[in-house]
């Protein structure tokens, strides 16, 4: 019975805390993230909350405070992982021009752009997948055990990935040109 008490008196100070917190804290985030992921981010905070209970500070202002430095900590995260987003763009970019010193060649930053335009519209797979080859310079059978496959399974999944990357890149390209040279417009002046 001791247990189902202390799981209850939990329970409740998580509910307290929860309660006290959750309205100010969503402000919080929403101050500094698209709306639309002020929730989750808000949902990951209070499981963190949940998972470090007894950390957080028993005075109710003070567990405010603790949890304000969790969702700073945590959108700092996000804002990692999208900044290693964009810079695997642009090092595939390089890596396909070959890393020589090729400065602002504008065939080398059209290409950052095309790439930075079609990444994210991969598949977290491919994008696994290309990183895997092309970023980490794994050979196929590296690749294969880093992700607990066979190496023939590693060498379909990058070629779908590679096939994916490169209609990315041509329906990105072919978008570019339609907006940079819009024919149907001046035919019909």
């Amino acid at each position: 019975m001791g247990s189902s008490a202390s799981t209850q008196e939990r329970e409740q100070r998580f509910r307290g805390v929860y309660d006290a917190a959750y309205g100010d804290l969503l402000r919080f985030v929403r101050r500094r993230v698209h709306p639309t992921h002020a929730e989750d981010v808000v949902g990951e905070v209070m499981l963190v909350a949940w998972r470090r209970l007894d950390d957080v500070p028993t005075d109710l202002s003070a567990a405010r405070a603790w949890l304000f430095g969790v969702a700073r900590k945590t959108l700092q995260n996000t804002r990692r992982r999208e900044d290693r987003h964009d810079a695997v763009a642009v090092c595939l970019a390089e890596a396909r021009h070959g890393s020589a010193d090729t400065g602002d060649h504008p065939d080398l930053v059209a290409c950052r752009v095309d790439l930075a335009a079609a990444w994210p519209l991969l598949s977290a797979v491919d994008q696994e997948a290309l990183a895997l080859s092309v970023l980490d310079g794994l050979t196929g059978p590296e690749a294969a055990a880093v992700l607990g496959i066979s190496s023939t399974a590693f060498r379909l999944r990058l070629s779908r990935a590679r096939r994916s990357l490169r209609r990315r890149l041509d329906s990105t390209s072919a978008d570019d040109r339609l907006r940079s040279h819009p024919a149907s417009e001046r035919s019909t002046r």
